[in-house]
């Protein structure tokens, strides 16, 4: 049940690591400095209070950074390849204090393409709403991130039973996407092999 309940830890945090890359950093080591979490040997070190401190303030000037017009789009190419880190470490830090192998199967498996999959999907909203506002409902966008990032990561915390639901509410959601794409790649042939109406001919004056 142990290993259930870290494994489900795991999922919640890599997907959180998908919206912010530090926010399930900050309340992992939150969560084992105060003993409400249990780490692996090797990450005993993000219980301590000097890494407390830094993810605290690292999650401060991640989500602040989003706020910024432009600056939020160009942070997307560095915040891609941080999370699927970021989503390694949290699953690894959750599953290896159970047993070691799993925490490494857990990091090449689940870790990294959880939080990949999350990050893409937040980079084409982004995208969408850079186009479709000009960046106006941007801050929108990011602040839904970070609160679902933190709320995320408490209840993997706190909850981790609760984390499938979430799992399956993305996964739905993904599936909805690639239908809908999927179905305009399919309809966008058949609209240009349409005839074009030729406008009516006209009667030659008297």
């Amino acid at each position: 049940m142990d290993l259930i309940y870290a494994s489900l830890m795991a999922v919640g945090l890599s997907a959180a690591c998908g919206f912010r890359v530090f926010v399930p950093m900050f309340v992992i080591s939150i969560a084992a400095n105060g003993g409400h979490m249990q780490l692996g040997e090797s990450f005993d070190w993000m219980g301590s209070d000097f890494a407390m401190i830094v993810f605290g303030l690292a999650t401060a000037m991640e989500i602040g950074a989003y706020y910024v017009p432009w600056i939020d789009n160009m942070l997307d190419t560095i915040a891609s390849p941080a999370a699927v880190a970021a989503g390694a470490i949290a699953a690894t830090s959750c599953i290896s204090g159970q047993s070691e192998l799993t925490g490494w199967i857990a990091t090449a498996i689940t870790g990294g393409g959880i939080a990949g999959g999350v990050q893409a999907l937040t980079v084409a909203t982004r995208m969408t709403s850079l186009a479709t506002t000009g960046g106006v409902g941007n801050p929108v966008v990011s602040t839904v991130e970070a609160v679902t990032s933190t709320v995320m990561s408490v209840i993997a915390v706190v909850l981790p039973l609760i984390v499938i639901l979430f799992v399956l509410g993305f996964g739905y959601m993904i599936h909805r996407i690639v239908r809908r794409r999927r179905r305009k790649r399919q309809q966008a042939p058949m609209q240009d092999a349409l005839p074009v109406d030729s406008p009516p001919a006209q009667s030659p004056p008297a």
